[in-house]
């Protein structure tokens, strides 16, 4: 119910209150999940949002990659791990300037990119979903084939349901 709230208020730029609220369910998951357990992965990334909107840049890269480690040991972890890559990129501009932030950006966006390209990933709806929701990101950073080809797949994927 706290990471369910905590997204909430996220949603609405209520900063402060989701932060408490990831705070408390961040207790709850690490004492009660396996370290390995995707839902801590999920919180671990929801968490490192909030505090990329609040300017807590260096927390918000550690949340991240903790969320990323746990994924790396999850079955289908790739597409999470590449939303995640993705969420470190806009940290980086954000934090350093589009400029500056150039170099670690690209490798953000090539790890990304790797991962939905992944053959282990299956090519279902949630991969459909998850090509749409990174497009837009892709297309920000200039990688316009690559954001066309997500949406290609999305589309037909879609299509074939």
């Amino acid at each position: 119910a706290y990471l369910n709230a905590a997204t909430v208020y996220k949603a609405f730029n209520r900063l402060k209150p989701s932060l408490d609220l990831f705070k408390k369910a961040r207790k709850i998951y690490e004492k009660e999940l396996k370290d390995n357990d995707y839902r801590l992965g999920g919180l671990y990334n929801n968490y490192g949002l909030t505090l990329l909107d609040l300017k807590e840049f260096d927390k918000a890269i550690d949340m991240f990659n903790k969320a990323i480690s746990i994924m790396k040991h999850t079955e289908n972890g790739e597409l999470e791990q590449a939303i995640t890559h993705l969420n470190i990129a806009n940290t980086y501009e954000n934090m350093l300037g589009l400029e500056k932030a150039e170099e670690k950006i690209s490798k953000e966006l090539d790890i990304a990119e790797k991962l939905l390209l992944s053959e282990n990933v299956a090519k279902d709806g949630y991969y459909a979903f998850v090509c749409e929701k990174c497009a837009p990101t892709f297309l920000y950073y200039g990688r316009f084939a690559f954001s066309g080809d997500l949406n290609k797949k999305a589309k037909e994927i879609y299509e074939r349901s």
